[in-house]
């Protein structure tokens, strides 16, 4: 018997491109975000077409035991001082996880929990998160350059957008930024 070998899909780990199986894409505009950034004012003042991010995922199936895989990329920018960032959800079945890969730029991950006790993790080249079950994640682009995360997460996660109408207990600002690198230094 001749094993057959069957080539898998694959990810570009310097960009992020998926290639070698169909896609899904799906692209998130400035307009698509109300109520996600602090300064609303700032907010109608710019571009709502201006994309802010693109999820590109391998069309897998889905249900009890299937994984999605995903890459975002997240455009740099800012809507008055706030950096552009995901609009963050928790899973709509809270006991599920996911981890993400970073695979280019700069930039953070926000976790909450369900009491709003909030933790950055720096997201960079070669950084390796993992986000339990019953905690929100935001992706926040703090560089100058596309930030590219890779994603796994079971198929029946999904997503529950409106737990976090209010927004996240914690806004990353530039002066955000500031402050803690000064907390950093004094230790």
């Amino acid at each position: 018997m001749n094993p057959s070998i069957t080539m898998p899909p694959q990810v570009a780990w310097a960009s992020g491109a998926l290639s070698g199986a169909p896609l899904i894409q799906k692209t998130t505009h400035l307009g698509d975000l109300n109520n996600v950034f602090a300064d609303d004012d700032a907010w109608r003042c710019c571009d709502p077409t201006l994309a802010v991010y693109r999820v590109d995922m391998f069309d897998t199936p889905s249900g009890e035991g299937e994984l999605y895989t995903g890459v975002t990329h997240l455009n740099p920018g800012r809507v008055g001082n706030e950096f552009f960032m995901t609009r963050g959800h928790f899973h709509a079945r809270r006991e599920q996880g996911e981890i993400y890969f970073g695979l280019r730029g700069e930039g953070l991950l926000l976790l909450q929990d369900a009491q709003g006790q909030t933790r950055l993790e720096p997201v960079r080249p070669g950084s390796v998160h993992h986000i339990a079950g019953f905690t929100a994640h935001r992706l926040i682009n703090i560089g100058s350059d596309m930030l590219s995360a890779l994603a796994v997460w079971p198929s029946v996660a999904g997503h529950d957008y409106t737990a976090l109408s209010g927004g996240f207990a914690l806004r990353v600002t530039a002066d955000t930024l500031k402050l803690m690198a000064k907390e950093v230094q004094n230790g």
